[in-house]
Order: C-alpha cells, then sequence, then structure tokens
C-alpha cells in the first residue's frame, strides 16, 4: 500500500528516485520501473547511484579488516561514499538528459544525507554534502521503499553478499524519516511480494507519468 506522498507528477517526469535502507529492493524495482516505462513509450534509463560502501567492504576482507569503516575510518568512509556517489549521479543524470531518456535512480542525494546520518557523521559532513549534492535537481517524484527491518536482515542474508545487522537497518531507517525531505516522499509498504511491491510503485506512477504534459 503506498501510505503517502504528495501526486507524483504532473508533467513527464525526467527523473524519479528509488530510496530506502538496504534490502528494501531499490534495486530491482529500480530496474523494473525502467522497463515498464520505456515499453509503454517512455524511454527510461536504469541508474545505480551507490557509494561503493559494499565494495570497500569487501576489500577490508580481503586485507584482514572486519569491515569498510575500519578499513577507511568513519570519516574517510563518509567522505569517499560521498564523492563515488555525487560522481554516479552526474554520470546519470548527463548522459540520461543528453539521450532524452528518463533517468530511473537506484539511490539518490538523500541516501548520502541518510547515511551520514546512520553512521553518526557530524552536521558539517552533511551541511558539506548537501551543499556539493544540491547542484543536482530534485526528483520529479521519490519513492522511499519502507520495509521492515527484520524483512530487509532476511533479504541481505539471503543474497548473500554483505551483511547488515537488524539494529543498523533500524537506525538506517529512523534517518531516513528523520530527513526534512521525508514529507515529499511516497512511501510504499516494500514488505510484500516482488510483484505486489512493483504493482504499488507503478500504480501510482505509470498513469501521472503516461499521460502527464511533456
Amino acid at each position: 500500500m503506498v501510505t503517502s506522498g504528495p501526486h507524483p507528477a504532473h508533467r513527464r517526469p525526467r527523473v524519479i528516485a528509488l530510496v530506502g535502507v538496504d534490502g528494501s529492493g531499490k534495486t530491482t524495482q529500480a530496474h523494473r520501473l525502467a522497463g515498464a516505462l520505456t515499453e509503454r513509450g517512455l524511454p527510461a534509463t536504469y541508474w545505480q547511484n551507490a557509494g561503493g560502501r559494499r565494495w570497500f567492504g569487501r576489500l577490508a576482507g580481503r586485507l584482514g579488516r572486519p569491515d569498510a569503516q575500519r578499513l577507511l575510518g568513519r570519516g574517510g568512509l563518509l567522505l569517499v561514499e560521498s564523492i563515488l556517489r555525487w560522481l554516479a549521479i552526474a554520470r546519470a543524470l548527463v548522459r540520461s538528459r543528453l539521450r532524452g531518456r528518463v533517468a530511473v535512480m537506484d539511490r539518490y542525494a538523500v541516501c548520502q544525507y541518510a547515511s551520514i546520518r546512520a553512521h553518526d557523521g557530524s552536521r558539517a559532513a552533511e551541511r558539506l554534502a548537501r551543499l556539493a549534492y544540491g547542484l543536482f535537481p530534485r526528483p520529479d517524484v521519490t519513492f522511499f521503499l519502507a520495509v521492515d527491518p527484520g524483512a530487509a536482515y532476511r533479504r541481505i542474508e539471503l543474497r548473500g553478499e554483505d551483511h547488515e545487522s537488524v539494529d543498523f537497518l533500524a537506525t538506517a531507517d529512523a534517518a531516513y524519516r528523520s530527513l526534512p525531505e521525508f514529507g515529499a516522499f511516497v512511501v510504499v509498504d516494500a514488505n510484500g511480494t516482488l510483484d505486489e511491491v512493483t504493482a504499488r510503485i507503478q500504480e501510482r506512477l505509470l498513469p501521472a507519468a503516461l499521460y502527464a504534459r511533456p
């Protein structure tokens, strides 16, 4: 069920963001949404805007460190993550605009603000991130995939690529909900099956996107 948020679009969207904690289904749903829009005559491209935290976690393991934060330090990891995500978003926006395609973003600027809050980053770090990411346009619609931390934990464990604790996932969820942007998110219940969540997102977006003015 879609629980909150404004009507997604009064004109055809250029940027759609899917955000939420790890294990909420962002990647799968962003792929599906890009495909659905394209099939219906609104060309769209999926973009992954990761900050490299998972890659650095694997590197840390190879170097005998317990996690990425122990490898780079809390401040160092947040800085690297902020830079890498900024570059990924910039690339996605430029390429999508040049190709005349909708950018379906798997993570966006708000994910970095939430990451800073969830990892106890300083207010100064968030202010700097907001200054840098403020160059990017706000998405026409931001879907927040709301998932129970326990369900997210089980999904992460099932894929077997990385690990997050239930406590941290709850902290990350709270970080998203504390953002000033949260009131403008379209909150989607992401606890169901993949097809159920897909239907909730597409029911909310597709009619408005396809029939809105260009």
